[in-house]
Order: C-alpha cells, then sequence, then structure tokens
C-alpha cells in the first residue's frame, strides 16, 4: 500500500504562482510514475501533469503547457507541481497519484493511489 498526502494549495491572485507537494509513504517512489490531476466544481476529474519514475518523461495537458512544471525527488519521497502565472480557470481541487508502474500516463485508470487533494483557488 502507498500512502499520498498532497499540500499546498491556497488562494493566489491571477499571474501568481503556487507549489503543489507531495509526500509518499509506504513503497519506494522511484518504481512508480506520479501525475498530478484536478477537480473543479461541476466537472470531472482531469489530467494536468504526469511523470515517469526517473523523470525522463514528462506530459502535460494542452492549458497549462508552459506555465505547470512537474518534478520529483525520489530520495525523498515526494512529487511537486510548479504553477506559474496562474490563472481563474485553474481553480480546482489537485489530486497526486501514484501510477501502477514507471511508466507515465494521462490516463486516470493509470494511476492506483490518490492523495486527499489539496484546494488552490485563483482569484482574478
Amino acid at each position: 500500500q502507498m500512502q499520498l498526502v498532497d499540500s499546498g494549495g491556497g488562494l493566489v491572485q491571477a499571474g501568481g504562482s503556487a507549489r503543489l507537494s507531495c509526500v509518499v509513504s509506504g513503497r519506494a517512489l522511484s518504481n512508480y510514475a506520479m501525475g498530478w490531476f484536478r477537480q473543479a466544481p461541476g466537472k470531472e476529474r482531469e489530467f494536468v501533469a504526469a511523470i515517469s519514475s526517473s523523470g525522463g518523461t514528462t506530459y502535460y495537458t494542452d492549458s497549462v503547457k508552459g506555465r505547470f512544471t512537474i518534478s520529483r525527488d525520489n530520495a525523498k519521497n515526494m512529487a511537486y507541481l510548479q504553477m506559474n502565472s496562474l490563472k481563474p480557470e485553474d481553480t480546482a481541487v489537485y489530486y497526486c497519484a501514484a501510477g501502477r508502474g514507471p511508466a507515465a500516463s494521462i490516463n486516470t485508470g493509470w494511476y492506483a493511489y490518490w492523495g486527499q487533494g489539496t484546494q488552490v483557488t485563483v482569484s482574478s
């Protein structure tokens, strides 16, 4: 079993930045891809970013490319999502997730373990 705890959300002004963190326990993170997803009120959970176990492959949804950066520190069993140039439409609950293996994926079903979510609110 893996346990994920994500944090770092809050209220941010449009154009500002925030950094989300995800600490993983229970298994060595180095064997698993990590992903970040988000869910806005009344909408389905959507893919945001993913990174392979080695960090060599990353994927982003088009709306965050150039603004968000996913990273990981396997020695610390942690993953991060740096969010810059935030927009009101980025407002959502953000979830980190651990994949079923080392390959990064944009598919929700690939991820077996999930954090509890952290709210990010971007004010205009």
